[in-house]
């Protein structure tokens, strides 16, 4: 026996160098051989030839990823072809693999269903199809009863979790799915189960209470699903679990008290983006091995655990977006705390109710600290010295607080920042030069602080730098050329500060750039034709300038063009037709220049609301809704002279004649009675409730719908209720200063206010958007024919034709008995004196009824009685400062005289109504807003 054994096993075996080959068939089986080859016929692409080897001339034992038992007759034990790249569908011939124990296959290509023929192998314990594109539903392995590791992530996979798992499972990893249903109860019967992943889902309802009898639960983590309720108390049985992940979810509630007790060998906990509330439970403390502690995104209120130092294997520690609260030197003790966390990595309080100046123990924090984020808080005080001793720090987020004073010159020693974000702030002083030494900063956030002097032009030393913003400072000099080097640059923003001279040439060398903001500067002279060599630009703004010459022609090769802003400038020529190829072109504005000729009709140029050429007196033809005049009956320059002459002297009659009217109409209206009785407030009334998405979608993501643009934000039109009529929609820009004051008047005004000539708002949004930002938003009625001011320009040429005089005198004289009208109300109204304090054509709105309807309350004023109380220095006429848009000039042409007919008198109007209402005793205050 024992002589014809070794000559079957040297029949069946050669070693070659250490290797066992299967040199023949004649024990194999067939059944599995041929069950591969279908395997492979299933196999559309293999890109790795990983297959070539699976053919007669070779054993099937020793094909590539295939391993045998070496016994006879030898059958398929492992099929292991990770990460080759294969394309196709897996073949349910592998269900004939009746020995096989392993089946790995993650990170290919297969698509298609999981076969349920893989549920028939009782001997299989390990099945890893993760990162796949698998769809379907997971098919019963119940059979598999030996089945230990069952990996399914990052597929498509849908329907619910499986009832019926295998006993003995120990890892079961279902994420990044579309998997739907409930936890089930049953997944208790899976005594064994280690490792729970089921994150990245569209799982709801809760954690069930039978997860406590899972003893060697190790990971549980259900984050990213639809899970909602509260902290399910099983979870505390589960005294080995070592990482704890429930967010984001939809949970609530307070977390309890007792976790850190019940779970001591936490090393991960993160209960991210729920809405979870009450205190940090201070137990916490005692599960001192966490390495990860992230409740951001929630409502957790109260101090900072003053002892959470004692996790000293801190490595991230992130409490942003929370109410947390820190006033005084005791409530700051965390601080001092946290210096006992050698390792810690990250750390974020942003987004919280901190105040006052931060501790001097900042810098004694983790040498090894990379991410520091204290924005969006009230903290206060000079640039803390103390981050001078943090060398590695890649992010430093302090954005958004009252810091003051001027920025140190160490702060370039920091040689691995990578993100550097100082917006919104009150630093002052120049922008130091040693920033250039920064060479790994991608992101330079500086805007809406007080800065002073020229941008350094050894910023051009900056060569990963991908955003610069800088916009809504006191900056001045010229746009340094060397900025436009720097490869990586996409997004510029120097909005809102006093740049002079001219746009370089060298802009052509930004090719990665896509956003370019210059607004509201000095800049002059022509646009720079190499502009149209940044052929990714998306989004330029040029406006308020006093850029000359004409549209450079070169623009027509940015394709990817959307938006294009060079209103109020001095651009001469017509409008280029290449801007109607322009297929992305969402956004046109070419107003308040010296455009001549005729409109194009094509692209963007169909589209009116996307479109302002308002303010260009030669313009002619264009789409009908402009009412352009034609181009072919435009006047000779002689029959503008003519006309000129007569409207010159025709048109003062008629503001003197039209003033006087109005004003014996407001004596008879003030002798008349005080005022009717009104109906309930605005903000009194049940309004409908709105929220971001609802918004949101009704403006198409705020891309296409909008109408207007104001200092404080952005007008969208929208159908945003059931009877499908349209709404105006004022986004506020709360990152504007004075934006969040300007929407808190505007609700303090319209609450209290209700008039047929005053804009009816119909309801107020305040929340969260997409991102966690604060959103703040106010819906009113349409008014289809506009603004006053743009259908006073829309006229385009006085010196024209009577014909283009739009707007009657009727009409003129209504308008203006309209502002008339809720001007009175305001000041006599039944819950007291309101002062608009910015009265314009832009803030008059008309409806189809050509009836005008004041709107825009930004930064309207409720007037005290001086004689009741003039202690208050705030309402002192010595320190008062005009808000609001400044009177207009004695006019130059004909034109600036009709517009100047109507906007002297609403802009007297309040004035005169004042004097005559409350004579010596009181005074108007329309202070300006910080």
């Amino acid at each position: 026996m024992k002589i014809t054994t070794i000559m079957q096993l040297i029949l069946g075996f050669i070693v070659c160098n250490g290797h066992v080959i299967i040199c023949g068939s004649l024990y194999g089986n067939e059944t599995d051989q041929l069950s591969l080859l279908e395997f492979k016929n299933a196999i559309t692409l293999d890109p790795k030839q990983s297959l070539m080897s699976w053919n007669d001339s070779t054993h099937f034992c020793n094909w590539e990823g295939v391993h045998c038992r070496m016994k006879n007759p030898y059958r398929v034990t492992s099929l292991n072809l990770t990460n080759r790249g294969l394309v196709g569908q897996i073949s349910p011939s592998l269900g004939n693999l009746t020995f096989l124990k392993h089946l790995l296959l993650p990170t290919n290509g297969f698509t298609g269903t999981i076969p349920p023929s893989l549920g028939h192998l009782h001997r299989l314990q390990n099945l890893y199809l993760s990162n796949n594109t698998l769809q379907g539903r997971i098919p019963s392995l119940a059979n598999c009863s030996n089945l230990k590791a069952l990996l399914l992530g990052r597929n498509q996979l849908v329907g619910q979790i499986p009832a019926d798992l295998p006993s003995y499972l120990q890892v079961l990893q279902l994420s990044i799915n579309n998997l739907t249903g409930i936890i089930p109860a049953s997944l208790a019967n899976t005594t064994s189960l280690n490792q729970f992943n089921i994150a990245f889902n569209n799982i709801e309802g809760n954690i069930p209470n039978e997860i406590a009898k899972l003893p060697a639960l190790h990971i549980l983590n259900a984050g990213s699903n639809q899970l909602t309720g509260r902290f399910q108390q099983a979870i505390l049985n589960l005294s080995t679990l070592v990482t704890l992940i429930l967010g984001p979810n939809h949970l609530s509630g307070e977390v309890p008290s007792n976790i850190g007790n019940s779970l001591p060998s936490l090393q991960q906990f993160a209960l991210a983006d729920n809405f979870f509330d009450e205190k940090i439970p201070s137990s916490l403390i005692n599960a001192s091995q966490i390495h990860i502690f992230d409740i951001s995104k929630n409502n957790f209120t109260g101090l900072v655990l003053r002892s959470i130092g004692k996790l000293s294997e801190l490595t991230k520690l992130n409490l942003e977006f929370n109410k947390l609260q820190a006033r005084d030197k005791q409530d700051w003790e965390f601080m001092n705390s946290l210096t006992n966390c050698t390792k810690l990595n990250a750390f974020s309080v942003e987004w919280n109710h901190l105040e006052g100046h931060i501790p001097s123990s900042l810098s004694n924090l983790s040498i090894q600290l990379q991410h520091l984020y204290l924005g969006r808080n009230q903290l206060e005080g000079d640039f803390p010295s103390g981050i001078a001793n943090l060398p590695n720090l890649i992010v430093l987020g302090m954005n958004s607080n009252q810091f003051t004073g001027a920025i140190p010159q160490w702060l370039g020693t920091l040689k691995n920042l990578q993100i550097l974000a100082l917006a919104d702030n009150i630093f002052t002083g120049f922008i130091p030069s040693s920033l250039s030494n920064l060479s790994q900063l991608a992101y330079l956030l500086l805007e809406s602080n007080q800065f002073v002097g020229n941008i350094p032009p050894s910023f051009g030393k900056l060569q990963n730098l991908a955003i610069l913003n800088m916009s809504s400072n006191n900056l001045h000099g010229l746009v340094p050329k060397e900025i436009f080097r720097i490869p990586p640059l996409r997004e510029i923003y120097l909005s809102f500060n006093n740049f002079d001279g001219q746009l370089p040439t060298d802009i052509g060398n930004a090719k990665q750039l896509t956003n370019l903001e210059l607004s509201s500067n000095r800049l002059s002279g022509d646009i720079s034709s190499t502009l149209g060599e940044c052929a990714s630009l998306q989004d330029i703004k040029l406006d308020w300038n006093v850029f000359s010459g004409s549209i450079p022609t070169s623009l027509r090769k940015i394709s990817s063009l959307k938006i294009l802003s060079v209103s109020h400038n001095n651009i001469t020529g017509s409008i280029p037709v290449f801007l109607g190829n322009l297929q992305y072109l969402e956004q046109l504005d070419l107003s308040f220049n010296h455009l001549a000729g005729e409109v194009p009709k094509e692209g963007i140029f169909k589209n009116v609301t996307a479109l302002r050429i308002e303010g260009n007196h030669e313009l002619c033809g264009g789409a009908l809704q402009l009412h352009l005049m034609a181009c072919s009956v435009m006047p000779s320059n002689s029959t503008k002279h003519k006309l000129f002459a007569v409207l010159k002297v025709l048109i003062p009659i008629a503001c003197m004649v039209s003033l006087a009217m109005v004003i014996l109409l407001l004596l008879f209206w003030r002798g008349r009675h005080k005022r009717k009785s009104m109906s309930s407030p605005s903000f009194e009334r049940n309004l409908p409730k709105v929220s971001f998405s609802d918004i949101a979608r009704a403006t198409e993501g705020f891309s296409t719908s909008s109408i207007g643009r104001g200092r404080y934000g952005t007008v969208y039109q929208g159908k945003l209720f059931q009877d499908g009529n349209y709404v105006a929609i004022s986004v506020f820009n709360l990152e504007t200063r004075g934006a969040p004051n300007s929407f808190i008047a505007e609700c303090n005004v319209l609450r209290n206010v209700r008039h047929r000539n005053l804009v009816p708002i119909l309801t107020a949004c305040s929340s969260i958007d997409s991102n966690g930002n604060d959103f703040k938003a106010l819906v009113y009625e349409f008014m289809p024919r506009g603004g006053l001011h743009g259908l006073l320009y829309s006229t385009q040429d006085y010196e024209s034709s009577f014909d283009l005089m739009h707007i009657t005198v009727a009409q003129r004289l209504s308008i203006v008995v309209d502002i008339a009208d809720a001007l009175e109300y305001l000041h006599h109204n039944n819950q007291g004196t309101i002062v608009h304090c910015d009265m314009k054509p832009s803030n008059i709105l008309l409806d189809d009824n050509m009836t005008a309807h004041v709107g825009d309350f930004g930064l309207a004023r409720f007037v005290v009685d001086s004689t009741v109380s003039s202690s208050d220095d705030s309402y002192s006429a010595s320190s008062m400062a005009i808000n609001g848009t400044i009177g207009y000039v004695a006019p130059e042409n004909v034109q600036q005289v009709v517009i100047f007919q109507l906007l002297a008198m609403s802009t007297a109007l309040e004035l005169f109504y004042l004097r005559y209402s409350y004579g010596r005793g009181r005074q108007m205050i329309c202070s300006k807003m910080d």
